[in-house]
């Protein structure tokens, strides 16, 4: 793989994991609120899940083929 291709990786994966982390934040002040929207912190949710696997995704193509 190239080395702008594994750059490009890498930044798409900083990028998704600063998303992920501001995800977690919003999600926690959401739920701190007393009356707060179900149906919009289960798309918070979803949405962190999905980002979840899309790093998973990256990571692992990150990780070099190990040919045993």
């Amino acid at each position: 793989m190239e080395e702008l291709d594994l750059d490009a990786i890498r930044a798409k994966l900083a990028a998704l994991q600063q998303e992920h982390r501001d995800l977690d934040e919003v999600i926690a002040r959401l739920a701190e609120k007393a009356p707060f929207d179900m149906i919009q912190l289960q798309r918070l949710k979803k949405r962190k899940l999905g980002l979840k696997d899309q790093i998973a995704v990256l990571e692992s193509k990150l990780i070099p083929d190990i040919i045993a």
